[in-house]
């Protein structure tokens, strides 16, 4: 009998690797090796770099103003991209013997978590036409702590199985607590359950070609994260299976397990983080994670505005004093800048809490200020609370129809009657041409600043927003003619944006009102 080729152990690629070639000479298989690894290295770098644009891409969309059906398919596809970056990155590290993240303990705000769950498979559902839904009950921790990647497979292998098997009816996620303490992800279906049961083992496969590959991954994933999966039928028909996880496994003990019910849960906000001293950047990390929050640093003022122009932020906590570039120069230009950051809300950090610097900060764009040296997280928290709370309402201020409401509309329709019916065209003539003056006027005032033209369009402003029912537009014009008299640059910067958006909204409802009307 003819001895046995070795197995080729040379560079998967080369010609010499084809089955049935002849195997390289054995002094030459460490280099081959060497050249495998170096390529597969090499490999992994341009994977890498792909994903990476594919999700920093899909992170700089602006949801905001695509519509709602369009808006839950991006959520969906951002969520499986970023749930395939972290299965390639543990691939990757296995394959080249890097030292990667797989398998250890992290940070993980919950609601985020859950939430990318639920913008993954609720599309699926739907596809197949299944309701999806994930409930949770009240006492559930913000923060949990074990390696994310082991715990979004056994989900997602659970959840495959169940959309897969049930043809009409309710994919349901329930997460809640166990009596022991520990936690408890129960997926639950309206299939037909499984024809035979095993709890040490994989149940048989059902009604449809399998081969139980899904539950032994999430069997043994959870083995890794100290818990256990179990399937069982459910009584009013349907299959149930649960991951059981103890609280030694997610709960450290730590300050992240342990807040006051009264603090908010930031689990799907994304907040960047502008500060130099690592202690305090330390510390913010560490109350924000315990918030539920999704935290990004920068070390000064330059990278915090790199930040900004290449990632999407729900809040900015902006330190005052920072090399480079400082606090209320970024401040400043986030303000200025038009952009989606413009209308963010602003906490800046500092210890410069006298009258005159807190004016100074206010007029450069913060909302509000939280004095160094950093206190405990219950403050923190509820200073939090308050500067997301004012987001809220300032997302329902920038809504066009919210705009419209804060208009006075009684008041103009007044207005247009006393000119009588013959007069209304000429009165709305008369007040376009006017406001656009006054737009071309402020955007070449404010520029500079040139301080005589914002008083005098200030001025010509006040008046017709008062007259039409603008009273918002009103209030922002007078604060922007103030600052235009005390010559105060910053003030200017950061008023003017809203200013000239109101305005903007003015023009387009009278415009509109003109157009009903056959006004030309």
């Amino acid at each position: 009998m003819a001895a046995m080729q070795p197995e080729s152990v040379g560079d998967p690629m080369h010609p010499s690797a084809a089955v049935g070639a002849v195997p390289p000479a054995q002094d030459g298989a460490a280099p081959r090796a060497a050249t495998a690894d170096s390529r597969l290295a090499l490999f992994g770098h341009d994977l890498r770099a792909a994903m990476s644009d594919i999700v920093g891409g899909l992170r700089l969309i602006d949801l905001d103003a695509v519509e709602p059906a369009t808006r839950l398919q991006l959520e969906r596809v951002r969520a499986a991209s970023e749930n395939l970056a972290r299965l390639m990155e543990d691939a990757l590290t296995v394959m080249t013997g890097e030292e990667g993240s797989g398998g250890t303990a992290d940070s993980l705000p919950l609601g985020r978590l859950l939430h990318d769950v639920e913008m993954r498979w609720s599309g699926r559902a739907r596809e197949k036409g299944l309701s999806f839904d994930i409930t949770r009950t009240a006492d559930l921790p913000r923060v949990i702590r074990l390696d994310r990647l082991a715990l979004e497979r056994i989900l997602s292998n659970l959840l495959s199985n169940a959309i897969k098997y049930t043809d009409v009816g309710r994919i349901t996620l329930h997460v809640g607590r166990t009596p022991s303490g520990g936690l408890s992800f129960r997926v639950l279906d309206d299939g037909p359950g499984f024809p035979s049961l095993a709890q040490e083992a994989p149940p048989a496969p059902r009604s449809k070609p399998g081969n139980g590959l899904g539950l032994r991954i999430a069997r043994e994933m959870a083995g890794r994260l100290g818990g256990l999966v179990i399937a069982r039928n459910r009584p009013e028909g349907g299959a149930e299976t649960e991951l059981s996880l103890p609280r030694s496994s997610w709960a450290p003990g730590d300050l992240a397990t342990q807040l006051p019910a009264d603090l908010p849960d930031l689990g799907r906000i994304k907040v960047l983080v502008a500060e130099d001293s690592e202690t305090n950047q330390a510390i913010l990390r560490s109350m924000l994670v315990a918030l539920g929050a999704d935290v990004e640093i920068a070390a000064d003022g330059i990278e915090a505005l790199n930040r900004l122009e290449n990632d999407v932020f729900d809040a900015a906590l902006i330190d005052i004093e920072m090399p480079r570039l400082s606090g209320i120069e970024v401040m400043r230009t986030m303000r200025a800048s038009g952009g989606r950051h413009a209308r963010i809300p602003i906490m800046a950090v500092t210890a410069y809490v006298l009258r005159a610097n807190r004016e100074a900060i206010y007029a450069a764009g913060a909302d509000s200020i939280f004095a160094k040296p950093l206190g405990g997280l219950e403050a923190f928290g509820l200073a939090m609370g308050r500067l997301m709370d004012r987001r809220a309402a300032q997302a329902q201020n920038d809504c066009p129809a919210a705009r419209t409401r804060q208009m006075d509309k009684a008041r103009f329709e007044a207005l247009l009657e006393i000119t009588g019916p013959d007069g209304r065209g000429d009165l709305i003539d008369r007040l376009l041409s006017d406001l656009r003056s006054v737009e071309r006027g402020l955007i070449e005032g404010c520029a500079e600043p040139d301080y005589d033209i914002i008083r005098a369009q200030t001025h010509v402003l006040i008046a017709v927003a008062g007259a039409v029912g603008a009273d918002r537009l009103m209030e922002r014009a007078r604060q922007l003619n103030d600052a235009g008299h005390q010559r105060a640059a910053e003030t200017i910067a950061s008023v003017a944006p809203e200013v000239l958006s109101l305005l903007d909204d003015l023009i387009h409802f009278i415009s509109g009102h003109a157009a009903s009307e056959g006004t030309p």
